[in-house]
């Protein structure tokens, strides 16, 4: 079996006359943390949502497991594997803690895999546990995208997409997710991260592609991207 899990080819997205994304080809290994990078408006979004099959590609194909998907409709590509985590979080705020984590194991029919699930996401973010009972209004920003990763993780993916989880969270709590991501990997789950947080993002992934107006504009191993003077000029504010 090929370690290949997706695979995008030439894929362009188009809003009317304007095309997103011009023509991209992504790779992604089993097992890899994968970031795409870029400023607000380079297309990283969009790019999720045609993996997720929200949005259809104008060109292009995406494989998943050696499977066409981007004819498939959305909850078929979820039921496929592939989980996102929204950007913003959106838990939903009346229900607990445990509950949220329910609706996320929704797909997963076997009530000893919930099982083993649950204690996963519980393991892995402490703080749920604790806070299970607790309506999930009252989280902190950082413990909402804790229980926003874990919800998706209660669809036992074998990818999970990650859509800018460091937003609007403090330096500190952000520091704090990404270790958390990079435990999940270590777990066998295959990541891919779409932050603009270019810093925190490549102390973790094995790979990056960086986006500029639709276009692949970089792309390689993320420690070495993580010292290339162009990328840290353009997107680590140094000077």
């Amino acid at each position: 079996m090929s370690d290949i899990l997706l695979e995008v080819k030439g894929l362009k997205i188009r809003y009317g006359a304007i095309e997103a994304v011009k023509g991209i080809d992504l790779t992604i290994h089993r097992g890899q943390i994968v970031a795409i990078l870029g400023a607000n408006g380079a297309g990283k979004t969009s790019t999720l949502r045609c993996i997720s099959g929200l949005v259809k590609p104008y060109q292009g194909v995406i494989l998943f497991e050696n499977k066409v998907i981007s004819t498939l409709e959305p909850e078929v590509i979820a039921n496929l594997g592939i989980i996102q985590s929204p950007e913003g979080r959106q838990v939903f705020r009346d229900l607990t803690v445990e509950e949220n984590l329910k609706v996320g194991a929704f797909t997963v029919k076997s009530k000893k895999r919930v099982k083993e699930l649950f204690e996963l996401v519980y393991t892995t973010f402490p703080v749920l546990r604790e806070r299970k009972r607790q309506v999930s209004s009252t989280l902190s920003g950082g413990e909402q995208q804790m229980l926003a990763i874990g919800r998706a993780l209660m669809a036992d993916p074998k990818l999970l997409i990650l859509d800018e989880p460091s937003l609007g969270l403090a330096p500190l709590i952000v520091s704090n997710i990404m270790r958390i991501v990079s435990d999940i990997a270590k777990q066998g789950v295959t990541v891919l991260i779409v932050e603009q947080n270019a810093k925190q993002t490549l102390k973790i992934a094995d790979y990056a592609y960086v986006l500029e107006l639709g276009e692949i504009n970089t792309q390689g191993d993320a420690q070495v991207l993580k010292d290339d003077p162009k990328l840290i000029e353009a997107y680590l504010g140094a000077h």
